[in-house]
């Protein structure tokens, strides 16, 4: 019998800039480049971590972001996907952060994410609702509008579990 692979505890943050554009990463398979899709920063916690300190070293790797203060945590999600030959079960906090800074690049990336981050990019509201791309979360441009409509929730809104 397989062994379970323990539940990862993530943080991902849900950046958004002057113009409420909100910033994602594009990934891909590391074997395969033409299996695509859109993600928000974020990642593992690592060692004796908060969520927090998480979310804001992952931003700071991932786009070299570091004057950045994190507001609510917005939604909560597990997920399971098969990625880089494995499965992922994730456990993922999404927090709320602003930014006046547009001005990113991939930062220090660890090996696979080298492998499978193409690039990063702003996105509207409106482009996000026209996407035929992958994008995860995959109700992303509902979650989105809802946020820049309504505010952030008073309490995390937990989404349905997501399993790819």
């Amino acid at each position: 019998m397989a062994e379970e692979t323990p539940l990862r505890q993530v943080a991902r943050v849900v950046l958004l800039d002057p113009r409420d554009r909100i910033l994602l990463l594009h990934g891909h398979e590391p074997d395969d480049p033409s299996h695509t899709w859109w993600f928000t920063p974020g990642g593992g916690v690592e060692g004796g971590e908060t969520r927090e300190e998480a979310a804001l070293r992952e931003l700071a790797e991932e786009t070299g972001l570091t004057d950045v203060r994190l507001g609510p945590v917005l939604w909560q999600r597990e997920c399971s996907f098969p990625f880089a030959g494995r499965r992922w079960h994730q456990d993922e906090w999404y927090y709320l952060a602003r930014t006046t800074t547009t001005t990113v690049a991939l930062g220090k990336l660890t090996e696979l994410e080298t492998r499978s981050v193409a690039g990063l990019r702003w996105w509207t509201s409106a482009e996000l609702s026209a996407a035929r791309e992958t994008v995860y979360p995959t109700r992303l441009a509902e979650l989105l509008r809802t946020l820049l409509d309504e505010g952030p929730p008073s309490t995390p809104v937990v989404l349905a579990p997501e399993i790819v």
